[in-house]
């Protein structure tokens, strides 16, 4: 005869049995439909909490690690540990025309999966700053000595070398990176400083300094470190994890049989210098561009994964940055002053009560412009839009589509699905005197130069004084803010073609409270096999110690999936127990039946 007999071991200990032929049939009945229901039940409950808890679980470990992450970029102040074994750094110096500054940057050991890049920041000293020194004058001033350069040099090398641990030094790359300055110099010139540096750096320092490791890069390459490391801090070269993400179709270069792939959008980027201005943004693979105004990488550290794989068309514009394009507005307006006034006999702008009226000045401000001994009296009416109109022939287009700047071709932008950012004068020109930095509404800026232009100097002045400025706005940005405000505009909305109602575009001076360098770019860019490393390591211990990696996650399926084949067990038994208890009252009565007919009684079937 059947008996169900269950027990626990809990601190207190209980047992307890059923038997279901001591109890009248009704509640037999019913007691094991309710035992059928409660273990469905319980199954069921335990199967759909534990769905719940893991998702819960991890969809919140998944967002923490995002937040994590990006809380790491927004906070990154705290001290490097230079203690740490599995720290990695790397060096770049930036020599530049008016000076050279090295950056000390570091990185944790990668993280083992290849579609991942380098976790690179800055290096941080103990007193929380960035490791970063900066000597004058420019490398371009030593052309004429170039054996002097290491000299020259050595302060800053000295300076990163106190800063990197002695036994990371012949494992940290050194990059020297050489832009505009060098680039003006003649090649002769170029070689002889970088051998300098090739033939003493390695006497004295140790650290990984190879002949690829010094050299003279184009404005292009700039532009492409600068894109890359603007991308890097925003997050655009990781994995989409929200569907609220903006992203896009990507066919990759070289993969014409492969399926676009879906990755997050990268952001543009405007850089407007006092020189120059510069324009990066990632291309279609269908779009035709020319060799010299694109750049192909691939950001990745296995050539043949194709997920880091980009297009981004770059253009520098010399003579289109800030003050070059005031300078270049002086000598037209200079130059076709006194042409007019010889031809006409007059005396326009020669003296200060016949001053010529710029409309790119603040209204009632004086100025001068001096040539060849010459100079032009100037007073400021302060017209936003007729200075708009008088410098629209300074940006050099063209009749032909798809142009930009000087007739560039400029590829198409799918501006719904695009974002910009706004560096150097893009920010100046928003922030400084207009306070209106970050979102770029176009109408909201216009009204706002259109005022400040019309607003007298002697007020301006006042306000300045008074403090209502940015701290860093001096009296050159008040005085050229109105130019410089109709050159901006000019510039983005008819020389890149931007459509007025663009919104889109970010002015900013930092990206997540941190100046972003092209040296950032520069560094990612130049140590991205470096993970081969780590992940081969990671590999080979993987191999020796291959449950350590077990996650919390399969130990939830795991119990979960004990528990339920213990319940099914249960629920088998029970109707195991059903059957034999129907078969014995079956073999009872037809017992019963064949004593009353004089029968002799049978053996139940399946007995011996």
């Amino acid at each position: 005869m059947g008996r169900i007999g269950i027990s626990c071991l809990f601190p207190a200990s209980w047992h307890f049995s059923i038997s279901p032929v001591g109890c009248p049939r009704i509640l037999n009945t019913n007691l094991r439909q309710i035992i059928v229901i409660t273990v469905l039940a319980a199954a069921v409950s335990l199967l759909y909490f534990s769905v719940v808890i893991i998702r819960n679980k991890y969809g919140r470990l998944t967002r923490d690690k995002k937040f994590q992450r990006y809380l790491a970029r927004v906070t990154d102040i705290e001290a490097t540990d230079t203690n740490n074994p599995n720290v990695n750094y790397g060096i770049v110096v930036d020599c530049g025309s008016s000076g050279s500054r090295i950056f000390v940057y570091c990185w944790p050991r990668h993280n083992g999966n290849p579609r991942d890049l380098l976790d690179i920041r800055q290096m941080r000293d103990k007193n929380r700053k960035p490791v970063v020194m900066k000597i004058k004058p420019g490398i371009s001033e030593f052309a004429t000595s170039p054996e002097k350069v290491s000299d020259y040099i050595s302060p800053l090398l000295n300076f990163a070398a106190e800063h990197v641990p002695r036994a990371k030094h012949k494992e940290t790359p050194l990059y020297i990176l050489c832009t505009a300055g060098m680039r003006i110099l003649p090649e002769s010139q170029q070689k002889a400083i970088l051998e300098d540096l090739l033939t003493d750096i390695p006497v004295h320092f140790d650290f990984l300094f190879s002949d690829s490791h010094a050299e003279v890069i184009s404005g292009k390459q700039e532009g492409v470190y600068a894109w890359i490391g603007i991308n890097f801090v925003l997050g655009r070269f990781e994995h989409i994890e929200d569907d609220d993400e903006a992203v896009v179709e990507v066919n990759i270069p070289g993969s014409e049989s492969s399926e676009a792939i879906v990755r997050k959008r990268t952001a543009g980027i405007l850089d407007m210098g006092g020189v120059s201005t510069q324009i990066a943004y990632e291309v279609p693979k269908t779009e035709e561009v020319a060799k010299n105004l694109l750049a192909e990488f691939n950001l990745g550290c296995d050539v043949h994964q194709t997920e880091h794989v980009y297009r981004v068309y770059v253009a520098t514009f010399l003579g289109f940055g800030g003050n070059a394009a005031r300078q270049r507005y002086e000598d037209r307006i200079f130059a076709n002053t006194i042409q007019k006034n010889r031809l006409l006999g007059k005396q326009n702008g020669l003296t200060p009560d016949m001053p010529f009226l710029d409309p790119c000045l603040p209204l009632d401000i004086k100025d001068e412009i001096q040539q060849n001994g010459q100079t032009l009296y100037l007073r400021g009416t302060g017209d936003f839009d007729l200075c708009r109109e008088t410098i629209q022939p300074f940006m050099n287009k063209t009749n032909e589509t798809q142009t930009s700047l000087n007739g560039i071709y400029q590829p198409p932008i799918h501006f719904p699905n695009s974002e910009f950012y706004g560096f150097s004068e893009f920010y100046y020109c928003t922030e400084d005197v207009l306070r209106m930095g970050g979102d770029y509404n176009a109408a909201k800026f216009t009204k706002a130069a259109k005022d400040y232009c019309a607003t007298k100097w002697s007020i301006l002045r006042e306000r300045f004084d008074r403090g209502l400025y940015a701290s860093h706005a001096d009296l050159h940005r008040l005085k050229y803010q109105c130019f410089k405000s109709a050159w901006m505009f000019e510039v983005f909305h008819r020389g890149f073609s931007f459509p007025v109602n663009y919104r889109n575009l970010k002015t900013a001076l930092q990206v997540y409270d941190k100046e972003v360098q092209w040296t950032l770019g520069a560094i990612l860019y130049r140590t991205r096999f470096l993970p081969l490393r780590d992940i081969q390591q990671e590999a080979f211990r993987a191999s020796h110690n291959h449950w350590r990696g077990v996650s919390f996650v399969y130990n939830h399926y795991l119990f979960s999936g004990c528990f339920l084949v213990v319940l099914l067990a249960i629920l088998l038994y029970l109707l195991r127990l059903r059957r034999i208890h129907r078969r014995t009252l079956r073999s009872s009565s037809a017992a019963t039946l064949w004593m009353e007919e004089g029968l002799p009684a049978q053996k139940p079937a399946g007995t011996l």
